[in-house]
């Protein structure tokens, strides 16, 4: 794993964030650590960067075994909350949020609760028809050169006859960064699975979709270029509409 080039923190730093971490003695003992960290992250008290204590200050700090202490810290970077680096400035250090890990998190639940495609496309109707004023409003040169270079990467392979829709779902996360309200585009993100997977099940009920998709991509572009509202708005409800109607005419639950 890649060493960090900072100085490692000092010892009184590591104390410092061992003090927030109390003693437990209930339950699936790995599972209370988790959770008294992951309070910790969300309550800003433990930041992106920050290490936390030695395994053998967690061990003393939670009353634990160092295998139950290792345990936790498995389960903290499997969920993308730290890194585990080896060496002699190495370490378990809180990473930064990562909207790609909810988004695996939702596609999960899409395979095995009872999620299926057209919820995820009418989600995507109401939260994405509701951005575009902001991406119309708040659009860069940058943006607008970067939604058209997937556009194009987009018609040359379509001229290929092979479109992946992962070219699909790249635009619509790079048109959510348009809006420049990080927030938007963390969402976005973390559907980015989901709406591949609504995209796949579209492409099941009709196999060229996804190749008008490409034109409205473009069209789409010129509008925010332009700052056109309106019209981003109308070629937006009828991309997203087309999808809706593919999805919904294989899904249960339409038609029960």
């Amino acid at each position: 794993m890649q060493q960090p080039t900072a100085a490692a923190p000092t010892e009184s730093s590591a104390a410092g964030k061992g003090d927030l971490l109390s003693r437990v003695s209930v339950g699936r003992i790995s599972e209370v650590i988790v959770d008294q960290i992951r309070v910790l992250i969300r309550q800003g008290q433990l930041a992106a960067g920050d290490r936390l204590p030695s395994e053998r200050k967690l061990c003393e700090r939670f009353g634990v075994s160092r295998v139950t202490v290792r345990e936790a810290l498995r389960v903290l970077e499997a969920n993308g909350l730290v890194d585990i680096r080896v060496g002699a400035r190495g370490g378990a250090f809180v990473t930064a949020p990562s909207s790609r890990l909810v988004g695996a998190g939702i596609a999960d639940l899409i395979s095995l609760a009872t999620l299926t495609a057209v919820e995820v496309t009418e989600a995507r109707m109401v939260f994405e028809l509701g951005i575009v004023g902001l991406a119309c409003e708040r659009a860069t040169d940058e943006d607008v050169a970067a939604l058209h270079s997937i556009c194009d990467r987009s018609s040359a392979a379509l001229e290929g006859n092979d479109y992946p829709l992962e070219l699909s779902a790249e635009w619509h996360t790079r048109f959510a960064v348009a809006t420049h309200n990080r927030a938007v585009a963390m969402l976005v993100e973390s559907l980015h699975d989901p709406l591949l997977q609504s995209l796949e099940r579209a492409r099941e009920v009709a196999p060229l979709h996804g190749r008008q998709g490409v034109e409205e991509h473009r069209a789409l572009v010129y509008a925010i270029a332009a700052r056109d509202a309106d019209a981003a708005m109308s070629l937006m409800r009828t991309h997203l509409t087309r999808t809706a109607e593919r999805v919904g005419g294989m899904d249960p639950m339409t038609t029960s």
